[in-house]
């Protein structure tokens, strides 16, 4: 993982896992790895990996079994799903606004093409008869 500089460490490696669980390789009441495990992976102190994991605990999408670790929240994929689009709406939509406009990018412009990416993005899902393939 590439870290950027302009966001804490901790909230990088919480976008990450709360990725992992919005593309389910982490289900809910899954253990996730270990704050040791993570950091070696990750190449980060573990102090930083246990920030995360209690950041995120905060928020509702992990929990804790004392001596066993960190676990998946039941409904943490809505949670991630919520608290993603709150930051996008609040952090990152203005300045999407503020580019299209200074772009003269018209909303018959970006309808076209969320269009066009969404059938991209369909085609990308199997269908049944593929997966009998």
């Amino acid at each position: 993982m590439e870290f950027k500089d302009n966001e804490a460490i901790y909230l990088q490696i919480a976008g990450y896992v709360s990725e992992q669980i919005l593309r389910q390789p982490w289900g809910p009441d899954e253990k996730i790895p270990s704050v040791r495990d993570l950091a070696s992976e990750l190449q980060v102190n573990p102090n930083t990996v246990m920030r995360t994991y209690e950041f995120l605990q905060n928020q509702g999408v992990v929990y804790n079994k004392r001596g066993i670790g960190f676990f998946v929240a039941p409904d943490a994929d809505a949670r991630v799903k919520q608290l993603r689009r709150e930051r996008f709406l609040q952090q990152e939509l203005p300045g999407f606004f503020n580019t299209i406009s200074l772009l003269g990018i018209g909303f018959d412009e970006l309808q076209q093409r969320y269009q066009a990416f969404q059938a991209g993005q369909a085609a990308l899902i199997p269908t049944t008869s593929d997966e009998k393939q």
